[in-house]
């Protein structure tokens, strides 16, 4: 009778482990180098977020590296360039991002749309690093967003919070030619965000960053090209994988003076 027990037992555990053992996430391929970092400065004058980063105090802010394939220098180089400038003061974190584009174009106009099915510019924050959770904000040509919080990586089981809303957001996107009209040669668009310090609070206790604080950022532009049945992504720090979702190898946001 004891050995039964013990039998029904083992096989009871077994399947147990074998259970939580397919729930473990898939093993991640190697990352594409170091993760990269940008050293945020403080801006020294008003930025009006009009999708313009021609503020005199735009141009004491560095832009990123020019954006490359998600899976980094395996891949080929992006037809296009994207990169990306910030800065910061005691209310908002200033994104700035240049996209080259012949065509500029966009459809989705409803807030909260999966934003990515348009051409689009993304941005990844992960404000606190003893927190599974984390924040992305999607754009598009037309201004139309989608901010969503993350508890912790899908691929750890994680679930998209659509509820979510980044309170006092500001956005901006100025085009270099025409919108939706593939009759003529554009040179791309330009937009601005303002995300304020609060803006995570319902989520997270995000405390407003000071000099020497750290967070983990990451950009991506997703760009459909008409006959491919995939879309290209080009990030500023790349994954090594097409997955956004690995905040263990997004970049460094370093806040300085």
């Amino acid at each position: 009778m004891l050995s039964r027990v013990a039998y029904l037992f083992g096989l009871t555990l077994a399947a147990v482990m074998a259970t939580a053992q397919s729930r473990q996430p898939a093993p991640l391929p190697p990352p594409a180098g170091e993760p990269k970092v940008y050293e945020v400065h403080r801006a020294k004058g008003p930025i009006d977020v009009d999708g313009h980063p021609s503020e005199k105090a735009w141009k004491q802010a560095e832009w990123t590296s020019d954006f490359v394939d998600i899976e980094g220098a395996i891949k080929p180089k992006p037809r296009f360039r994207t990169r990306a400038k910030m800065l910061w003061d005691d209310q908002y974190l200033y994104i700035a991002a240049e996209l080259e584009e012949p065509e500029v174009k966009a459809s989705l106009t409803q807030h909260d749309s999966v934003i990515f099915h348009d051409n689009d510019f993304e941005v990844f924050l992960k404000p606190l690093a003893d927190q599974e959770g984390y924040f992305e904000f999607e754009m598009n040509a037309l201004n139309t967003g989608w901010d969503l919080y993350l508890n912790k990586p899908y691929r750890m089981g994680g679930k998209a919070d659509n509820s979510w809303e980044m309170e006092g957001l500001k956005t901006a996107v100025a085009v270099q030619g025409t919108l939706n009209h593939p009759e003529d040669k554009d040179t791309g668009w330009t937009l601005e965000i303002a995300i304020p310090w609060t803006a995570f609070s319902s989520r997270q206790p995000v405390p407003k960053p000071g000099v020497g604080t750290e967070w983990r950022i990451n950009f991506s532009r997703v760009e459909w090209k008409a006959g491919q049945p995939k879309e290209d992504n080009w990030v500023w720090s790349p994954q090594g994988v097409v997955n956004m979702h690995v905040p263990e190898r997004w970049g460094y946001l370093r806040f300085k003076k």
